[in-house]
């Protein structure tokens, strides 16, 4: 427990962010104060700021806080910031030029799995997908990938939550097939799209993590069909692996 005395008031709201931040589920307002032990009624009073400002949302039935869109997409800015940006697109230009197909960072949002950064193959024939375009979680290999990295009981209501839309013939739209093959995923440390976003793509993801393992986004790479079989694309995994290793270096420095 933090010293109350100690903390100025002015780093009080970003103590609770980094709490939150750090917690891998979302905690009712007794138990971020555990760690600060601050007045409830300024702990009570500082957690609505933050809601009332888009930093924090509620949910459930008793109302636990956890970090909404505008604190994730403020996350996602300084992680696009000039120094960590130009490390992590060094490591992606790498990449591509390994696999030789176009290699994307693709991070979670509200609507999808988010591209926040990528290197296009210099293939003539090739399927893009602009830095900002939105992809669904439940039949691309980055979304797979993400849903994957959360805890089983966690997964299993974000994936009953989900409109499991079918995009092709290979698409997963029963959430039982689906947790089995996250399962899988999970053990194997990497997830593939077997044509189940768009027929005649394949594609394969690895998470980049932090310090502390967790998520924080999708090494991929995507290609057609018919340049790029299913195990072509998991022959190259160590390639994406090894660059995973390189980005959590590149982003998490050792203080």
């Amino acid at each position: 427990m933090a010293d109350q005395d100690r903390i100025p008031p002015n780093l009080r709201t970003l103590l609770i962010l980094e709490i939150l931040g750090k917690s891998d589920r979302a905690m009712t307002a007794t138990e971020i104060n555990e760690e600060l032990g601050l007045p409830k009624q300024t702990l009570h009073r500082l957690c609505a700021t933050l809601e009332n400002n888009g930093f924090l949302t509620r949910l459930g039935t008793d109302r636990r806080y956890q970090v909404s869109r505008r604190l994730r997409e403020l996350g996602s800015g300084l992680m696009h910031s000039s120094r960590d940006h130009i490390a992590r697109h060094q490591i992606l230009l790498e990449v591509s030029r390994e696999v030789r197909e176009t290699v994307n960072y693709v991070m979670p949002a509200d609507t999808g799995m988010r591209y926040l950064d990528r290197v296009e193959t210099d293939w003539a024939f090739r399927i893009q997908f602009p830095v900002g375009t939105n992809v669904p979680f439940h039949c691309t290999a980055s979304g797979k990938c993400f849903l994957a990295s959360l805890a089983p009981d966690a997964r299993a209501k974000f994936v009953a939550a989900l409109p499991l839309t079918r995009m092709t013939e290979t698409t997963l739209t029963e959430p039982d097939l689906l947790l089995d093959e996250l399962d899988q995923i999970a053990a194997m440390d990497y997830s593939l799209d077997r044509e189940e976003f768009l027929e005649g793509m394949v594609a394969i993801a690895v998470p980049v993590t932090d310090p502390q393992g967790r998520f924080v986004a999708a090494l991929a790479f995507h290609a057609p069909t018919q340049r790029v079989s299913l195990a072509q694309a998991i022959a190259r995994k160590s390639t994406l692996q090894t660059a995973a290793v390189k980005l959590r270096g590149a982003l998490f420095p050792e203080s």
